[in-house]
């Protein structure tokens, strides 16, 4: 059996996803924060979950800066870390489950199994997308997310936009996947139809069967062991109604004048006076 497309396009985008989430949730870049006084210009500082960088053009990424306005504090990102941990193993959980039900070395996939995974996935979609979007609904504040005064400028940084696509494809990929119920569902449904039911089943006038008795008909032959046949027997028949109406008898038409007489003076007649009748014979010729 091929494998559905809904399977196939939930394996390709979940791997997809996590690479992302794993990526940005690493990766010291969820804010970016430039324009400090008294620095270069091309000096710029980004903000992650886990570590700060400070960046120059022309010189290399230095990390482990000090955090000296306490962002690594602030409310979003400690909430942002076990969220995205989380994420981050709930969808190796689901991709676990999503091999085993999308039949890697088996002929049929689970279906069921596969919708499960599905399930999983989109849960861990959810638990990423809460904290970056959290994140970045206070990007800007500096109260929340604190940063130096102006004019320094805070904007958002490729971590958290590399969560976020991961976040997407999870949910894109959990859903695809839990597309799978539908078929576990439909042969389900099946089963339960072709199953037989426990009681006794009610009769109803739809369900009676009545056998009309079919008209016996005389066989024209009838046919013995002998292998002789005999034909049906006679019926009586039926006697008339009323009084039979006399008839008259035929009529005899008789003629009493012989047609023939006279026949033989004219023809000896005609062969004496007539030559071009010489041709034909006549009575003194024969």
């Amino acid at each position: 059996m091929r494998t559905p497309v809904v399977m196939t396009l939930g394996m390709v985008l979940a791997p997809c996803g996590l690479l992302l989430n794993l990526t940005g949730t690493l990766a010291p870049g969820w804010r970016l924060v430039k324009g400090f006084l008294n620095q270069p210009v091309d000096v710029v500082l980004y903000q992650g979950l886990w570590d700060m960088c400070r960046e120059q053009s022309s010189s290399e990424r230095e990390c482990g800066q000090p955090d000296q306005w306490g962002y690594f504090a602030a409310e979003p990102v400690l909430v942002a870390r076990p969220l995205m941990v989380t994420s981050l193993a709930t969808t190796v959980l689901g991709l676990l489950l999503a091999s085993l039900g999308v039949r890697c070395w088996q002929d049929t996939p689970h279906f069921a199994l596969a919708g499960v995974s599905g399930l999983v996935l989109f849960v861990a979609g959810l638990l990423s997308l809460i904290p970056v979007s959290w994140y970045n609904h206070f990007l800007g504040d500096r109260e929340v997310l604190p940063a130096p005064a102006s004019p320094v400028t805070v904007q958002v940084s490729y971590s958290l936009v590399l969560c976020y696509l991961g976040s997407c494809l999870l949910l894109l990929g959990g859903f695809s996947l839990a597309l799978s119920f539908a078929p576990w569902c439909e042969e389900r449904c099946r089963r339960c139809r072709k199953a037989p039911s426990a009681g006794p089943r009610r009769s109803s006038v739809s369900t009676i069967q009545v056998e009309w008795p079919e008209p016996e008909l005389a066989p024209a032959i009838k046919y013995y062991r002998d292998g002789r046949h005999r034909p049906p027997p006679a019926q009586p028949r039926k006697a008339k109604v009323g009084f039979p109406m006399p008839r008259p008898p035929p009529k005899a038409y008789t003629n009493r004048v012989d047609v023939l007489d006279g026949e033989g003076a004219e023809a000896s007649s005609s062969c004496n006076t007539e030559p071009y009748h010489s041709s034909l014979p006549c009575d003194s010729d024969l």
